[in-house]
């Protein structure tokens, strides 16, 4: 940094905060936009301190050969003194066993080789502590009072030395010495000492007086002892030796590296068209696989992907209205967090209203139905071009706007995982927008197609049982994330990923028309049940969503407010980071209860669609398979995060997903 004047690590000799003395310290640090250097004394107190305030080591070895006053039995100034009439003659030197009264005047000893510092009292009167100095002082108090041993000979309290200089130091509190409770204390307090008297009595009421005082201000400023610190920091050396063994590699390839990524980009398109073209046959058995694929200008058409297109900026355009609030998402690794607008669940009623409107004045919404393969090739095209242009763009992003994950050097690779944490055109964010709304309201809109579809492909006069539970299982799916909205920021997705293919095909495409599957396959499969299969299918979505929003609710209360009254008898074990882990309640069930919840309800919805085929469950294959890989995608990154507090944790909770199972 130009200008700077001491470097890291270098020995120099610090002025003692409110003294004339110097001690040896070590240059920590230096803050750029206050000038304050970090320096750390030989007892392991850490201040800041100006430039001023800090001198060569030379300067002092200069003086002590070259100056007479320098000599250690004798000083070559003194300080005013608080009490004239017992000020000591200039060439006096007391026995260093003799205690100085802090109100008789003395004069400083210089010293060649420098003590640890003597520790701060902070006084109640001073209401910040944080290395910046008030511009005001509310009420003229005294400074600080200085607590030392007999082994500091001397120390000078300069009287111009005002309380902006004092609190100009950022001070790192340490614990008061037993010593306080003999008496061997000096006291100065900026002001003229009222006890004359060093009668024994005296002195052992004084030393009294203080140590009370001195354990009080500890306890008002929540000052961390010295001995605390100590086995903080052991903590911490512990916790580092212990990631360094570990096996984890934060940069590591995942999804197959970068052939597993090169296969996934085609191999995940065209998983969607069969899936679509083998539940849209009449007969949907294994030996009518493969189906047959119809010419490739029959999966293209330009209308489909106008609506599809009409439909992307419609909901941007509900994004970014000035409804609902505006969250913080969680600090990214400059130190910043970004705004999102909270509206998702606005969207949907205004969409819903667009749907009902849309019905009133007999807009034919089967349209959808009759080229549901054609919007699928249609999203799947669109997702293609938000890809490359999310990809472009982020090759001109600094590197600390992108994600750990896609910085591969890999152009496939970092095409399909995403280089861009969190992309943006202003204020709106391509990543969040994609993860909430064009696919999941979507979603629920192609499955009331579907069942107006039943409905005409049956010739009935109302829609089957199952149908109708589908949409109502799903509807209440979709609603619970959406009036949740702001619980995604904290997802893998939002605070990992970045945006690339993986994403952008999944919220675009993989949502809309592989989480329909069930309705869609309903259409042309149509499934009655009794009235006691569906109470039973109803118990069971109902406890997979009991299990699923419990957990997400308990966690992001934890996350939010620790001491949440809700939260009282929940246990927890701390961690190196500062933060805590539930051991209890939801999350003492099974590491990860909001996937099971999620497995138990897509169980349910493929339950409804009976047992004739396969295909209705590939849904709850494919979720199982996903949330499986992303938990072992989780148990690494908190391995890394938390160390050894995530393996106490691991011997308490034992079972990932599900109980004595796995």
């Amino acid at each position: 940094m130009s200008g700077r004047k001491y470097a890291d690590g270098e020995l120099v000799m610090g002025r003692w905060p409110g003294s004339s003395l110097f001690y040896e310290v070590k240059v920590v640090s230096l803050n750029g936009p206050s000038h304050l250097y970090t320096v750390e004394y030989k007892d392991g107190t850490t201040l800041q301190l100006k430039e001023s305030d800090l001198k060569k080591i030379s300067v002092f070895k200069t003086k002590k050969k070259g100056s007479a006053s320098s000599s250690p039995s004798r000083s070559g100034s003194r300080s005013r003194s608080r009490s004239p009439g017992r000020r000591p003659s200039p060439g006096t030197r007391r026995s260093p066993g003799r205690r100085r009264s802090p109100a008789k005047g003395h004069s400083p000893e210089k010293i060649s080789s420098p003590d640890p510092p003597p520790r701060l009292l902070y006084s109640s009167s001073y209401q910040s502590i944080g290395g910046r100095s008030p511009e005001k002082i509310s009420s003229p108090d005294p400074p600080p009072r200085l607590l030392y041993s007999p082994s500091y000979q001397s120390i000078d309290v300069n009287e111009k030395t005002t309380k902006e200089d004092i609190l100009d130091i950022n001070l790192t509190p340490l614990k008061v010495r037993e010593s306080l409770r003999e008496n061997n204390i000096s006291r100065y307090n900026g002001e003229p000492d009222k006890i004359e008297n060093d009668t024994p009595q005296k002195n052992t009421q004084l030393i009294n007086e203080q140590a009370i005082e001195s354990k009080q201000m500890l306890h008002r400023y929540s000052l961390r002892p010295r001995r605390e610190e100590i086995k903080t920091k052991e903590m911490v050396l512990r916790e580092e030796k212990y990631l360094e063994k570990a096996e984890v590699n934060i940069k590591g390839l995942e999804f197959g590296g970068k052939i597993g990524a090169f296969l996934m980009i085609f191999i995940l398109p065209i998983t969607v068209i069969l899936l679509l073209l083998m539940i849209g046959q009449k007969d949907v058995s294994m030996m009518a696989f493969p189906p047959a694929i119809p010419a490739l200008k029959s999966l293209w058409d330009q209308s489909v992907f106008g609506i599809c297109l009409l439909w992307f900026l419609f909901q941007a355009l509900l994004y970014l209205l000035p409804i609902g609030k505006v969250a913080d998402g969680v600090q990214l690794s400059n130190g910043k967090s970004l705004k999102y607008r909270i509206n998702g669940f606005h969207a949907f009623v205004l969409s819903s209203a667009a749907v009902a409107a849309a019905l009133y004045f007999k807009i034919n919404l089967l349209y959808v139905y009759d080229h549901f393969l054609q919007f699928a090739v249609s999203a799947t095209i669109f997702s293609f071009l938000i890809s490359i242009y999310l990809y472009f763009r982020s090759l001109k992003k600094a590197e600390d706007q992108l994600s750990i994950g896609g910085i591969s050097g890999n152009v496939i690779y970092d095409f399909f995982i995403g280089r861009e944490l969190n992309p943006r055109i202003g204020t709106f964010d391509l990543k969040y927008f994609c993860e909430l709304r064009p696919g999941l309201i979507g979603w629920v809109l192609i499955n009331l197609v579907m069942l107006f579809a039943e409905m005409k492909v049956n010739v009935r006069d109302a829609p089957s049982l199952s149908m109708i539970l589908v949409n109502c299982f799903q509807l209440l799916y979709v609603l619970d994330a959406l009036w949740n909205e702001e619980a995604i920021l904290t997802t893998m997705d939002i605070v990992h990923d970045g945006f690339g293919f993986m994403l952008a095909f999944g919220d675009l495409v993989w949502v809309p028309f592989v989480y329909s599957l069930q309705a869609f396959y309903l259409v042309n499969h149509p499934n009655d049940i009794s009235l006691l299969v569906a109470a039973a299918v109803v118990a069971l979505n109902t406890f997979g969503y009991a299990v699923f929003r419990g957990s997400n609710s308990q966690k992001n209360a934890f996350r939010r407010n620790p001491q949440d009254p809700k939260l009282t008898g929940l246990k927890t074990i701390p961690t190196a980071t500062g933060k805590c882990l539930l051991v209890t309640g939801w999350w003492g069930f099974v590491r990860h209860p909001n996937y099971l919840g999620d497995i138990i309800m897509s169980l349910a919805w493929s339950l409804l669609c009976g047992f004739n085929h396969i295909l209705p469950y590939f849904y709850a294959i494919y979720l199982i398979c996903l949330l499986v890989h992303r938990e072992a995608r989780d148990e690494r990154r908190c391995k890394k995060k938390y160390g050894l507090a995530w393996d106490q944790y691991c011997q308490r909770v034992r079972y990932r997903l599900v109980p004595y199972i796995y």
